[in-house]
């Protein structure tokens, strides 16, 4: 069976990652001199409190090559393909660790195929997964990797920010600093678009973003999956789920909170709402 390997920028909760037998390498976070593995060291509710109160902002790095060589090692020893889905190669180095932990194993009789998602955080997730349901219905390395590459194309991914100054403190502003000026007092709606954050525009209350949004989801067709990401409990992410249920009443969405190596620079009262469909 071909095995799947996410990175933690993927928002795969572990239970899902049991379910559905994905091996999730952490990226790294740091409050100063002290340095965390992303979902591993450091809770959720831990990490946001501390975004929120402390001086020091936290930084982003992506795993080693030597991690995912150890992980693909791991996998290796009983099985013979490994898909790697990772975090677009525009906002995060860990595609290139990826590769770079693939390059360690040269010679080996594993292949190893390393994909660039082009995606982030619940966007990635759903392509991850249905590349680990393919996997698991005994899909070939060729038919997983299809279903990877369309999944590609088809994930749509909108996001809700309370505030853009985290994004901007944490370097992944790109070609949504347009909205920077605008900052205070409205909320942020960014789409990710070829693999970078471009913004939307921007609303200046909640039921106005929730709007925004839901009209993601009216404007696509044939809708497979939905995930919900957010970064602090809020109403927000219970009214989105309510549109969405009558929106799209055969779909359930996929709640995944947004890990502390993203949540660093969404903020809280972030939310995500990736769509896969046409």
């Amino acid at each position: 069976m071909v095995k799947i390997v996410t990175d933690s920028g993927s928002d795969i909760t572990p239970e899902l990652a049991r379910e559905l037998d994905i091996a999730v390498v952490p990226l790294y976070l740091a409050f100063g001199e002290k340095t965390y593995r992303d979902g591993v060291d450091i809770s959720a509710d831990e990490f946001y409190a501390r975004l929120v109160n402390e001086h020091v902002h936290p930084t982003t790095s992506a795993p080693s090559p030597g991690d995912f060589a150890s992980v693909y090692r791991e996998l290796a020893a009983d099985n013979d393909e490994i898909i790697s889905i990772h975090i677009s190669k525009k906002l995060s180095a860990t595609y290139d660790a990826a590769l770079g932990g693939k390059e360690q194993l040269a010679g080996t009789k594993c292949r190893i195929e390393v994909v660039d998602s082009q995606s982030v955080t619940t966007g990635l997730g759903l392509i991850v997964i249905a590349a680990a349901q393919a996997a698991a219905r005994g899909s070939s390395l060729k038919q997983v990797l299809e279903v990877v590459q369309k999944a590609t194309r088809q994930v749509r991914l909108v996001g809700l920010l309370d505030t853009l100054r985290y994004l901007a403190k944490g370097g992944r502003l790109g070609k949504a600093a347009s909205l920077l000026g605008a900052m205070l007092n409205v909320k942020a709606l960014l789409i990710l678009k070829d693999g970078e954050i471009h913004p939307l525009g921007v609303v200046r209350t909640l039921e106005k973003g929730l709007d925004r949004l839901c009209e993601s989801a009216r404007a696509m067709t044939d809708i497979q999956d939905v995930g919900l990401g957010y970064s602090t409990p809020t109403d927000g992410l219970q009214k989105l789920a309510e549109r969405l249920r009558s929106l799209l009443p055969h779909i359930h969405p996929r709640v995944l909170r947004i890990g502390p190596a993203l949540g660093g620079h969404g903020g809280p009262g972030a939310l995500i709402l990736a769509l896969r469909g046409e």
